[in-house]
């Protein structure tokens, strides 16, 4: 079993910032890859940002240079976190966490609103 808690999220103006955490616990390893989609009104689930410990993190395009996503593990629960900064209207959408076990399989975490203003 994997447990994925996310936490942050809310409503900000066009131009702020938000971070959202997701911390892992249960059967994991430090290794597991972890990242961060989002599903916008109408549109389906896309990919924004992915790590995983020792390697270099991806990110969707439009979100490069204003999103960072980092990872850690201690005590048997691995975190990641993004940091959102110079939100747009565009970025609204539910944002999930997930986490991809070396046991196989994908976990998500319950989806956190972010809502930006303009």
């Amino acid at each position: 079993q994997v447990q994925l808690v996310e936490s942050g999220g809310g409503l900000v103006q066009a131009g702020g910032s938000l971070r959202l955490s997701c911390a892992a616990s249960g059967s994991i390893r430090s290794l597991d890859p972890m990242g961060w989609y989002r599903q916008r009104t109408g549109r389906q689930r896309e990919l924004v940002a992915s790590i995983r410990r020792g390697g270099g993190p991806n990110y969707e395009d439009s979100v490069k240079g204003r999103f960072t996503i980092s990872i850690s593990s201690d005590n048997a629960k691995n975190t990641v976190s993004l940091q959102m900064n110079n939100l747009e209207a565009e970025d609204t959408a539910v944002y999930y966490c997930y986490l991809d076990s070396i046991f196989g399989g994908r976990y998500w975490g319950q989806g956190t609103q972010v809502t930006v203003s303009s």
